[in-house]
């Protein structure tokens, strides 16, 4: 039983390291393709001949808080006007649909090109919204804003100049930058997880000349690159992702910008957070088994396609955290037995996974922020938070490998944007406590007995990760009751 356990466990941390050991390649490539960051098109002093006609999609669903705040600032943006078209693809169910109806009377008075498309049925969800609203697009090109974002009055300046100098750039995706940063603990972790993917991730691999994909929203498309890589599709829950690989794949290039940013808030309660990664995860594994046979079969670099491998697959690790996470205490009782002391010095090697983990997320923040210390101390609370969340995501890895379909859940957006802003008051949110919350729950006391043990039996090396599994699995489970308790304690006294 004792092999067993042991075999089990190394198994899974050698699949977490494999994933861990992609921070190295990244730092490696971050190095490598440093130089060619000052390389870049000045689009700035760009010099227009002329300006090409633009559609703005806006999808939303049952948006209320947020809706106004986007559309006066895409109408905002610094472009001809005649040569935009605003879509509002609106699937909402709520008073959201009259909120927007009243709110561009003034904007279409005044001239302004808006559309306010109503669907009374989600077929397709987000990816049929967008397919529909493409079929009646007037622009060459399209740009694509969720609910929570305020696109910049540049935006499309920033980024038109590279579909004009390159004719077969598909899309060009801009930065995220966290309107609500600092409202939390949850969003100052969010935060740094994010930075990671935006700030190394996606500007590495495209310096390098990697895939690299669109993030949903702060993106623009050439609609002639939308039509040639298929359309739409709404077979998987990341549409995004989806579309820019079959468009890599047809010979398309994407351009990511670092230096420009679309400012979008970040979830500010945890099970709005949990069911966005929910989406994430599954949606990515969704996209995985459909396209990831076609990457492997198709000729390019090698590095290029262990590269495509590993975003399209790297969910699959969550299983392997949650399994660690359960074994973790029995192998620190088959070390106190003291027979396989030669496997746990080699086991000891997998610490370098964590360095690499560490490296690269340090390095996203001291790109791009001058007091990046202040926000590096969240990194051990952004590592406890992704293995919290091993019991959701796993949950969606396994829904994603057998082909178990479920409903596009959008994430409330309830504009947070600083200390005063509230989200308990607002509506969207949930009200009851998931089952899969009290298995979070249990794995948080079975974890702490784990401490117990290593702290019994002085395992000190056994202790900070065994302490990570435990806090991760209590922050994230006493952390979602909480805030459920605290919501339908307020919807009650508003009824």
């Amino acid at each position: 039983m004792e092999e067993i356990i042991l075999l089990l466990y190394i198994f899974s941390l050698t699949v977490l390291f494999f994933y861990a050991s992609h921070g190295y390649m990244m730092i490696f490539f971050y190095f490598r393709t440093f130089a060619d960051r000052m390389k870049d098109i000045d689009v700035k002093n760009f010099e227009w001949k002329e300006y090409p006609s633009v559609t703005i999609q806006l999808p939303l669903f049952n948006e209320r808080y947020v809706i106004t705040r986007l559309i006066d600032a895409v109408v905002r943006l610094d472009y001809p006007k005649e040569k935009i078209e605003i879509q509002i693809l609106d699937d909402s169910t709520d008073e959201t649909t009259e909120i927007i109806a009243n709110h561009i009377k003034k904007y279409i008075e005044q001239g302004i090109d808006i559309k306010h498309i109503h669907r009374t049925n989600r077929s397709g969800y987000k990816a049929g919204a967008l397919k529909e609203g493409l079929e009646k697009a007037k622009g060459e090109f399209v740009a694509i804003f969720d609910a929570d974002f305020i696109p910049r009055k540049k935006f499309l300046k920033r980024t038109i100049p590279y579909f004009l100098i390159d004719n077969k750039m598909a899309l060009v995706q801009t930065r995220w930058e966290h309107l609500n940063r600092d409202y939390s603990i949850i969003t100052k972790t969010q935060a740094v997880a994010l930075d990671g993917h935006f700030v190394i991730e996606q500007a590495v691999r495209n310096r390098a000349g990697f895939f690299v994909n669109f993030n949903g929203t702060g993106g623009i498309w050439r609609k002639e690159a939308i039509y040639d890589a298929g359309n739409w599709e709404a077979d998987t829950l990341t549409e995004d992702l989806d579309l820019s690989y079959r468009a890599q794949l047809k010979g398309w290039k994407i351009k990511y910008i670092v230096n420009f940013t679309s400012p979008a808030e970040l979830p500010a309660e945890i099970n709005s957070l949990k069911s966005q990664q929910f989406r994430w995860t599954k949606g990515a594994i969704e996209t995985m088994k459909k396209l990831l046979p076609r990457v492997l079969k198709t000729r390019m670099p090698f590095p290029k396609k262990i590269q495509s491998f590993i975003q399209l697959s790297s969910n699959l690790a969550y299983p392997f955290i949650l399994l660690a996470s359960l074994l973790n205490p029995l192998v620190i009782l088959v070390k106190e037995g003291g027979e396989y002391d030669p496997v746990f010095k080699v086991m000891s090697l997998f610490t370098l996974a964590f360095i690499s983990s560490f490296v690269f997320y340090l390095y996203a923040q001291k790109d791009v922020y001058p007091d990046w210390q202040k926000k590096i101390i969240f990194f051990p609370v952004f590592m406890m938070g992704s293995m919290g969340l091993a019991v959701n995501n796993t949950k969606a890895v396994i829904e994603g490998l057998l082909n178990i379909k479920s409903e596009f859940v959008r994430t409330p957006k309830l504009k947070i944007t600083n200390d005063n802003d509230k989200w308990h008051n607002k509506k969207y949110l949930t009200k009851r406590i998931s089952f899969w919350t009290y298995v979070e729950l249990l794995l948080w006391l079975y974890c702490t007995a784990g401490v117990v043990l290593a702290v019994y039996y002085v395992q000190v090396a056994a202790i900070p990760f065994q302490l990570m599994f435990a806090l991760g699995y209590g922050f994230m489970s006493i952390l979602s009751i909480r805030q459920v308790l605290i919501y339908n304690k307020t919807i009650k006294k508003q009824s």
